[in-house]
């Protein structure tokens, strides 16, 4: 797993021709990365006297963003793993007309997997905006910035698993899959982009 092996092995296997990991663990390891940086702000407030009035409220963010964090590493594995599964059917036989029919049939069933990780990835980055509004409005000051870029990688890793959603609703069939899929990504798109501006002018505004 990604994940269990060190940062530049990621880094490197992603510069390389190699199919996998492509864009989609890519939006998953940011949305990680985001969540992480809630829990920076909640670690950071946790226990101080000047916010003994948020303590509880504190841990449940923390528990909110721990679960988050976790979600996305897995997803990071997922989406090489979905992605895996689709080059396998690009190789299947094509020779006579039931070959390419078991082939077209499992091609459908392997971009659905394909789209469905992503789509997950988008609905966390969600998550990790709302927890990062939070963490702004209750955590620490000395670390606000740290919201900031948390709500920033949250929309980073929307808008990149969109494009991930988009491009494999393309070329699926279900035209009620793609139009479900599609219009609950654009909601995800514009709710997590109303959330960036709220944080990022509380964050400057609590920055003075």
């Amino acid at each position: 797993m990604y994940i269990d092996q060190p940062l530049r092995h990621f880094l490197d296997k992603l510069a390389s021709k190699s199919p996998e990991p492509g864009g989609g663990s890519v939006a998953a390891l940011t949305g990680a990365l985001g969540a992480a940086l809630v829990s920076m702000v909640g670690n950071l407030t946790l226990g101080k006297d000047k916010y003994k009035d948020v303590q509880s409220q504190i841990e449940a963010l923390l528990d909110d963003s721990e679960k988050l964090r976790i979600e996305m590493q897995d997803l990071i594995q997922k989406d090489t793993e979905a992605y895996g599964a689709l080059s396998d059917v690009y190789k299947m036989p094509k020779a006579t007309d039931e070959e390419k029919a078991a082939r077209s049939a499992k091609m459908q069933e392997a971009l659905k997997k394909a789209c469905q990780v992503p789509f997950e990835i988008g609905l966390k980055s969600l998550e990790v905006a709302k927890l990062a509004l939070r963490a702004a409005e209750i955590g620490n000051v000395a670390a606000v910035s740290d919201a900031g870029v948390a709500v920033l990688l949250a929309q980073a890793c929307a808008q990149s698993s969109a494009l991930n959603v988009k491009i494999n609703v393309n070329s699926i069939k279900d035209a009620a899959y793609n139009t479900t899929t599609w219009t609950r990504m654009q909601e995800v798109l514009r709710d997590v982009a109303a959330l960036e501006k709220t944080v990022m002018e509380l964050t400057y505004k609590k920055m003075g």
